[in-house]
């Protein structure tokens, strides 16, 4: 049995793959190196990434893959997941192993489960650039905090750096403790570690900009008046806005007392 870990990267994983080829040891079990547990049983490899032998890899996948495939693969690990470095193997390894495309090839677990697994990440990454919204800080930083079930902020910064080009902004993914920057010129991936009290999706009153909550009321008013209540749906609504994003929207928070 062969343990791999290596640092939780997709180029970390993709060393990996280059290692267990040309070790010819099939992994028993992937892990990131801060959450694998010894093991009294079978080898332990420890990968260091190397872009180089990464770059191969995905060379070789490039060649054999259609671009949605190359997207799923990509996915796939952002999923992040129990177990998805071991399907995102199998897949690699059977991509390699065959002459024909494996894209369509549902009868394999590992092609279905990627398929099954990009899709869910695709959705979160689609209510993620829905849903978010941002708040002006005293600074005129535009700042949005985030905790979706998937890593997707990589996947949106394109979107918001394409509809906020004009803008400083900021958003910060609470549940994976990193963030994505735009200076009006680039995104760049930032590490913040914020205290606990400060994880949440609004921001405290002092960091806020003086008429970020007179934008809010006027918001939530607009959306009282045009919410025609004979025409709702609750179910149909709770479809297409789970409760769980609910937090991110202004107009689902709590209704502040507006004077006359």
């Amino acid at each position: 049995m062969h343990f791999y870990t290596y640092d939780g990267t997709f180029e970390g994983l993709l060393t990996v793959v280059f290692e267990a080829f040309e070790r010819k040891a099939w992994p028993t079990g992937i892990q990131q190196e801060h959450l694998a547990q010894p093991s009294m049983f079978g080898e332990h490899i420890a990968v260091v990434t190397d872009e180089e032998k990464a770059g191969r890899v995905w060379q070789g996948l490039q060649k054999k893959l259609s671009i949605n495939a190359q997207q799923a693969l990509y996915h796939t690990f952002l999923w992040e997941q129990p177990g998805s470095e071991q399907i995102l193997f199998d897949y690699i390894k059977l991509v390699f192993s065959s002459r024909q495309s494996i894209e369509d090839n549902f009868a394999a677990p590992c092609v279905l489960q990627v398929q099954q697994a990009a899709k869910q990440v695709h959705r979160e990454k689609h209510r993620m650039e829905a849903f978010v919204r941002f708040q002006k800080t005293t600074d005129g930083l535009y700042f949005a905090v985030i905790s979706p079930d998937f890593n997707v902020l990589p996947l949106i910064v394109r979107h918001f750096e394409k509809r906020y080009a004009d803008q400083r902004w900021a958003i910060y993914d609470t549940s994976r403790r990193f963030g994505a920057y735009y200076d009006l010129k680039q995104v760049s991936l930032i590490s913040l570690e914020l205290p606990p009290h400060q994880r949440h999706t609004s921001l405290a009153a002092e960091a806020k900009d003086a008429e970020e909550d007179v934008y809010q009321q006027l918001w939530q008013v607009y959306f009282d008046n045009v919410n025609i209540p004979e025409r709702r749906n609750p179910k149909l609504h709770l479809r297409h806005i789970p409760r769980r994003y609910w937090k991110y929207l202004s107009e689902k928070q709590p209704r502040q007392l507006r004077q006359a």
